[in-house]
């Protein structure tokens, strides 16, 4: 089962952009993009994008959207990065 999370970031430098990281079959994909009319691109996700991450499938859990294991999953996956 694929699980997407996305947020949106401001940053001094590169201005306003939209990250989203996608897990799907053990795997974490991180893209980004800024503005709407642009290509997602590889993104190399920052300590506050694995806290944000985390945050957010952690918001997801009580509400049934995503399982214990999914989040031990994804947990995992930010330990083995």
């Amino acid at each position: 089962m694929s699980m997407e999370f996305g947020w949106w970031v401001k940053d001094a430098e590169a201005g306003k952009y939209q990250v989203k990281a996608i897990v799907h079959g053990g795997r974490l994909e991180w893209l980004r993009k800024q503005g709407h009319f642009t290509s997602w691109l590889p993104h190399e996700p920052s300590e506050e994008d694995w806290d944000r991450m985390v945050a957010e499938a952690e918001r997801r859990v009580p509400r049934r959207l995503l399982s214990p294991k999914q989040f031990t999953e994804i947990k995992n996956l930010r330990e083995h990065r």
